[in-house]
């Protein structure tokens, strides 16, 4: 009461104040359309005060005075509105509706006021162009609905509302693209995020073309609501962007007047609580009671039509072609008929007539696994027979079984398992319109109502069964799905190919845009589950309400769905028999088992092989293992055991790489968008180990439901689990969102192919020159991987070289990266590139990798140390050997021993000295003596004999004496042979020239 006492004195002084301000003047008397009603706060006793506002303050005298209002818990019916001067809940006229507590928007011809669009600042770069900023990106209207942004920019719509009691908030989105974020979520008056839950606050995504509806209970107060939007990584053609129409808020306390009908809409009696749409052919305007019809000789309209159209003249693109059922003569009729609802004229001016049917055509063969049953139409074959669609059904032969499926290559009429649908990307339906229609050899996208139609096709598989011999089986295939298809567009068209796993989510498998060529595309079922597979054509995906490339069409020729468990039989696959003689069952094989074609009995791979799914039955059903890897016990996966030896010039090298095979990750980058948006690359990566190692990546952006241990296992939708792995990564700052985020997970290598050196594989290349070069002896290893799933860019798929390279500076764990060059992984993106660098990629330490120092002898004893030979280049086997200690002599032993050696060599040079030096002076007495004989030309040579020596011989002497001096080594042999006589030097005298002497 206090409250209340204080707002009516301050009212009263607002009052008399302007009275006082305004008293020279003359103001006419306040009229019910100079001011409006509104409440105060409730007080503390949840009352309040109803008061008049004016329209321009001071422009008129004689407000009402405050009077005691409402209770606070007041509130009128759907249907009603409270008015105020009665303060009492009325209905709502004709043409216009309420919804009593709550409030609703659906006309977005322009943004409702309290709604506002802000783009959030991302983070600054300073790479990229300032004009590529997100000050252009705003959810825009479309008249039925709005519309989010293409871009990768963050963008929020905002709407704040005050509920007087607990209420909620439901909307209708169409989500298509997860490369797009999208999340609703509530914040207080003060800015705090309400509490939410993972399932409520990210949006799941929706068919093409449908609407879902998303509801939130929101809390008394003040409640800012947030729908925001934000690219994970943009595509060159951007993306589907989010559309939004329908906003219903509940829990407000009352409505002071009722809403008028939306154009298209009427409400033809008082009290209503929604507007209906007008029929076909009708029109009308803002807030109408009732619609207006056109006229139907000019003019058209659809249901929940503003205005009437003109007719235009009927082209190729208004009617279309279908085939009757086949007839006892096997015989089929085309028949044209115009699409519906017919809006075109004929007999004017350019317009095309409807052309005539009844033309008689022969009808296609019946699908494999049907048969003609001479009813004109094709049956399914019973159960255990098979037919090729041309002879009648037949039972499989012994050792063999009907292989189930579907195969569907002629189009005569639709399938049973198959349905056609249209949907308008404004509204939820094409009016009158089937999808797809079929044309003898092949099946193709219809008309539509306009060219921003969803034209799907869908095909819905119950689940599946492996053949006999293969049910027991562990392997990852479960079924596979091919078709053959082509485009051609003139617009930018869109096919789509999508699966919805167990009705949870559907998510699209692969894109095309554009023309494509006549092509094949296959998809793995790798999980026994119920499964829908959707196609679906957008021949534009700006907004339009008209057919102007109805000529832009898909075609598919043949699907084809393998172990379907509701499927026929086109034809038998061999199976395992009974070792029973008196029995023909075919009997499943155990994991890995062949069947042997010529004694039909479970045979069971050989060592170190694989078994290929679906390969014919046989020895070459059995695939041997890459270098340096072996098989699983059930033959359905090679891996490496972490364990590689390779010998090169007579050395082995032994490496054991258990430290690296659980798992290394790389979190590469940052990288930014044009727009400066960072993201980062993160890889997983197992090297070793089997199905119960291998490395899991999971996407958090459309299925934040699943817990953490669910994502580690790779048990959620959008999980990938396999060799090696890639997630986008979005941070959490700079984007507004609130945690960061895993998108795009796609598988890299699910096949390992092999461990070697060598720098090629089964045609992949190591690219070892893409990295900074070593100088060190040891060899890299390389790890060669692939993915066996074809992409649109990867008919092949991907493939991934992992290169294991021996660094004693790094850690065991070591460290991953990626080529400068090719800074995502890969350059072409099928083919991508890692560098482990590691003291764990180094062999095994062996006696190579070490040697022997000898220590210094002391006090009897010597110290052997073994150190490790720098650079260590080896991580584990064999550790240094011990330190060694061993006796040894001292050195006073050696000094002595020396000392002695020394002695002796010098008393032995001191006698040869001596010996010498007195036959030197022999030889001169020698000499002088022949000088003196050869200058006596008197004297008789008989006189020489004075100088000879006791026992020379005389008869050898010359007339010519020469001397040669002998040397060392000479004289050394002749004291060798004083023991054989030769204890003299020959000298030799020559006749011939008896005055001449020569002394050499």
């Amino acid at each position: 009461m206090r409250s209340s006492a204080w707002f009516v004195a301050n009212y009263a002084l607002i009052l008399c104040t302007l009275r006082l301000t305004d008293g020279a003047k003359e103001h006419r008397p306040c009229s019910e359309v100079n001011y409006y009603y509104e409440y105060t706060e409730c007080d503390s006793t949840g009352s309040r005060w109803r008061v008049a506002i004016p329209q321009s303050p001071g422009a008129c005298t004689g407000l009402p005075e405050p009077v005691r209002g409402t209770e606070c818990t007041f509130s009128c019916l759907a249907g009603e509105f409270l008015e105020m001067s009665a303060q009492e809940c009325t209905p709502c006229a004709a043409g216009s509706y309420s919804l009593g507590s709550g409030i609703r928007f659906d006309q977005w011809d322009s943004m409702p006021a309290g709604f506002s669009s802000l783009a959030t600042s991302l983070e600054y770069n300073p790479h990229r162009d300032d004009r590529l900023t997100c000050n252009s990106s705003t959810w825009v209207p479309q008249g039925n609905y709005l519309e989010s942004n293409r871009d990768e920019c963050t963008v929020s719509l905002i709407y704040a509302v005050h509920l007087k009691k607990q209420g909620s908030v439901s909307f209708e989105y169409q989500y298509l693209d997860n490369n797009l974020l999208f999340e609703f979520f509530i914040q207080n008056d003060q800015c705090q995020e309400m509490d939410q839950s993972a399932d409520t606050k990210w949006l799941k995504l929706t068919n093409h073309g449908e609407w879902a509806t998303h509801t939130v209970n929101l809390k008394s107060g003040t409640n800012i609501l947030y729908w925001r939007t934000g690219g994970v990584l943009m595509r060159a053609k951007g993306v589907k962007p989010v559309l939004l129409k329908n906003v219903q808020i509940k829990g407000v306390a009352y409505t002071s007047e009722c809403f008028p009908c939306k154009p298209g809409t009427f409400s033809r009696v008082p009290g209503s609580t929604a507007c209906d749409p007008c029929p076909r052919d009708t029109y009308t305007g803002h807030g109408a009671s009732s619609c207006t019809p056109c006229n139907t000789t000019t003019h058209y309209a659809a249901d929940g039509s503003a205005v009437c159209k003109d007719r235009p003249p009927c082209s190729r693109k208004d009617y279309f072609q279908i085939h009757t059922a086949c007839d006892h003569e096997g015989k089929t009729q085309v028949v044209y008929k115009w699409i519906e609802p017919k809006i075109c004229l004929e007999g004017v001016t350019g317009a095309e007539s409807l052309p005539p049917s009844g033309e008689r055509e022969p009808c296609p063969p019946c699908n494999p696994g049907f048969y003609n049953n001479d009813t004109a139409t094709c049956s399914p074959c019973p159960p255990g027979t098979y037919s090729d669609g041309i002879k009648p059904c037949d039972r499989c032969p012994a050792g063999t079984e009907p292989s189930l499926g579907y195969e569907y290559k002629w189009w005569n009429i639709l399938p049973a398992n198959m349905k056609t649908s249209c949907f308008n990307v404004g509204n939820s339906k094409c009016d009158g319109m089937n999808g797809w229609e079929v044309a003898g050899d092949h099946i193709q996208s219809g008309a539509g109502s306009s060219d921003n139609d969803y034209l799907i096709l869908n095909i819905h598989v119950p689940g599946f069964k492996l053949p006999t011999s293969m049910s027991s089986h562990s392997g990852t295939e479960f079924g596979r799905i091919t078709f053959e298809f082509e485009t051609v567009c003139v617009a930018g068209c869109e096919f789509y190919f999508m699966m919805d796993v167990n009705r949870k989510s559907t998510t699209v498998v692969e894109s095309w845009e554009r023309t494509k060529t006549r092509q094949t595309y296959t998809h793995v079922m790798t999980q026994n589950a119920s499964v829908s597979y959707t196609w679906a054509f957008q021949r534009t995906n700006q907004p339009s309400d008209v057919r102007r490339y109805v000529n832009d069409v898909v075609r598919i020729y043949s699907i084809s769905v393998t172990n379907a468990v509701d499927g026929v039989a086109s034809r038998c696959r061999a199976c395992a028999l009974s070792t029973e003689p008196s029995t023909s069952t075919c009997v499943p094989c155990p994991p890995g088992h062949y069947i042997d074609a010529l004694t039909s009995q479970c045979t069971e791979c050989p060592r170190n092989t694989y078994l290929v799914p679906h390969a014919t039955p046989g020895p070459d059903a059995c695939k041997p293992c890459g270098p340096a890897s072996k098989s699983e016990k059930d033959h359905s996966l090679c891996y490496s055991d972490c364990h590689f030896t390779h010998t090169e010039s007579n050395a082995t090298l032994t490496y054991d790489f258990s430290l690296l095979g659980s798992g290394g990750s790389l979190m590469n980058g940052p990288s930014f968008t044009s727009k400066g948006t960072k993201y980062f690359h993160h890889f997983k990566i197992s090297l070793c180990g089997g199905k119960g190692q291998l490395a899991v990546c999971t996407d958090n952006v459309t299925d934040l439901s699943v817990t953490d241990s669910q994502r580690e296992k790779g048990e959620g939708i959008n999980a990938v689990k396999t060799f090696i792995c890639q997630s986008t990564i979005i941070p959490a700052t700079g984007r507004g969102f609130h945690t960061a985020l895993a998108s795009q997970s796609i598988n890299l290598a699910d096949t390992l192919l092999g461990v070697t050196v060598d720098s090629t594989l089964d045609g992949i290349r190591a690219r070892p020159e893409m990295y900074h070069q070593t100088t060190k002896k040891v060899p890299d290893v390389n790890f060669y991987f692939r993915s066996l799933d074809p992409t649109s860019s990867c008919e092949s798929g991907r493939s991934a070289v992992v290169t294991l390279r021996c660094n004693a500076e790094k850690s065991t764990k070591g460290e991953l990266s990626v080529p400068s060059q090719c800074p995502a992984g890969t350059c072409d993106g099928c083919t991508f590139n890692f560098l482990w660098e590691s003291s764990g990629a180094c062999p095994t330490c062996t006696e190579r990798d070490y040697h022997q120092i000898e220590g210094a002898c002391k006090g009897g004893h010597q110290d052997l140390l073994y150190v490790w030979t720098e650079p260590k280049l080896c991580m584990g086997g064999l550790a240094l050997p011990e330190k060694k200690t061993l006796p040894c002599e001292g050195m006073e032993f050696w000094v002595r021993l020396g000392a002695g050696l020394g002695a002796f060599t010098a008393v032995l040079l001191v006698s040869l000295t001596c010996y010498f030096w007195k036959k030197n002076k022999r030889l001169e007495y020698k000499y002088s003596r022949l000088v003196i004989s050869a200058n006596k030309e008197c004297e008789m040579p008989g006189a020489d004999s004075c100088a000879m020596m006791e026992g020379e011989n005389e008869g050898d002497m010359e007339d010519e004496i020469v001397y040669t001096k002998p040397s060392l080594l000479g004289k050394l042999k002749a004291i060798a042979s004083k023991g054989s006589g030769e204890h003299y030097e020959h000298v030799q005298l020559n006749s011939s020239h008896s005055k001449a002497l020569v002394w050499s």
